[in-house]
């Protein structure tokens, strides 16, 4: 097995009266992952950008991350399986896996 890194992007506007249903979405879908969730991480806080010149930008980008995860999946095609599930999708986010390498 391998370990995959899910970076969340979009997705962050909630209505607050959707919060707790947003929340049991993320919970259900990591439920229904299993051992297969390594670390399913947390949103984070509004993201800056370190250039090849060393200046700070703020704002994160065109796409600016909202959230992580770190999955167990057997390849590329099982970590897409376990993503589509995601409830950010829903929300109009995305999600971009990438494999972690062991060094």
């Amino acid at each position: 097995m391998s370990k995959y890194v899910f970076a969340y992007h979009g997705g962050t506007q909630i209505n607050p009266d959707d919060v707790k249903k947003v929340m049991d979405a993320w919970g259900a879908w990591f439920g229904s992952m299993g051992a297969a969730v390594i670390d399913a991480g947390n949103p984070v806080s509004k993201s800056s950008t370190v250039k090849s010149d060393g200046s700070l930008a703020s704002g994160g980008g065109a796409n600016p991350l909202s959230g992580y995860s770190l999955i167990e999946a057997s390849s590329l095609e099982d970590a897409h399986k376990k993503a589509k599930g995601c409830p950010i999708l829903k929300a109009g986010g995305s999600v971009e896996i990438a494999q972690a390498m062991d060094m």
